[in-house]
């Protein structure tokens, strides 16, 4: 199964090789379902999950409706202050969906966790309501059980039929551990797992099997 960002398919964003910055640009009509119906027509049912985080018009929904694509969630993103927290929240989601502890974009959820604000994105008080609110979302209190285990247990239980951990995340690694921070031009994509680090994963089977995971 492959992820595809399905905004450009409906409309992408044309720049002009002119322009330094992508600032300066216009909306441009993509070729839609017609090429989804074509693909089908020679391939059959597409192993495809459609990407449609950030600002999704009615019409990129009704593309993935038609063909049935799984949407995305992000359960980072459930319990801050972007616009689609509800949806990214677990018992919001439908079945046909794929939800992420965190992607490539993401820091790693330890990152995340331990992350104390102070960016231009999300302020010292941001991420204090924003934890406050996980802390009571995923039951906490003052139990301070590793948060990857625990978003990964979240999502385990959750009825999305598709969920995706991170080996970072698995492996309760921090911010070090990051694949890319997006408009960073530099230093991304560098992290390997060794073997060592491997052989050092908690199994994840149990929780699989416990939440009917293992076919």
């Amino acid at each position: 199964m492959s992820t595809a960002s399905i905004r450009g398919f409906e409309a992408y964003w044309e720049v002009p090789a002119s322009e330094e910055t992508a600032e300066h640009g216009r909306w441009v009509k993509g070729p839609g379902a017609r090429l989804f119906r074509a693909l089908e027509r020679a391939l059959g049912p597409l192993p495809i999950v459609a990407e449609n985080l950030g600002v999704i018009t009615p019409e990129v929904e009704a593309i993935r409706e038609e063909f049935g694509f799984p949407g995305m969630a992000v359960l980072q993103f459930a319990f801050g202050n972007d616009p689609q927290a509800p949806a990214f929240q677990p018992h919001n989601y439908p079945r046909n969906l794929a939800a992420y502890t965190g992607t490539h974009d993401n820091d790693t959820v330890m990152g995340w966790w331990r992350s104390t604000g102070g960016d231009s994105v999300r302020t010292a008080q941001d991420i204090e309501r924003e934890k406050g609110k996980a802390r009571a979302y995923l039951g906490l209190g003052g139990d301070e059980r590793p948060m990857n285990l625990v978003m990964i247990r979240e999502l385990m239980k959750s009825v999305a039929d598709t969920v995706v951990f991170p080996m970072q995340d698995v492996l309760g690694l921090g911010s070090e551990a990051r694949m890319n921070t997006p408009s960073v031009a530099s230093g991304n994509w560098r992290w390997r797992m060794t073997r060592s680090q491997w052989a050092e994963a908690p199994g994840l089977r149990e929780m699989a099997e416990l939440y009917g995971r293992v076919t």
